[in-house]
């Protein structure tokens, strides 16, 4: 799931020319756990990808699948 949620988490941030500053500016989360999230060192809550999918407006099933 990592692996999956990081490629689709930076290539949906990327393709809505959002900055990480923004996009977590938007799931209010900080820009440094989006950064380690990306980077894949660290795996988020179920809360937090919420948080994202919100930000990114996608389903949950989005970022996961």
């Amino acid at each position: 799931m990592r692996t999956t949620l990081v490629k689709r988490l930076r290539h949906l941030r990327a393709e809505r020319g959002l900055s990480q500053v923004a996009l977590a500016e938007r799931a209010g989360i900080a820009r440094s756990y989006l950064a380690r999230l990306e980077l894949g060192q660290q795996d988020p809550t179920l809360g937090t990808v919420e948080k994202l999918a919100k930000a990114l407006r996608v389903r949950v099933s989005r970022l996961i699948e």
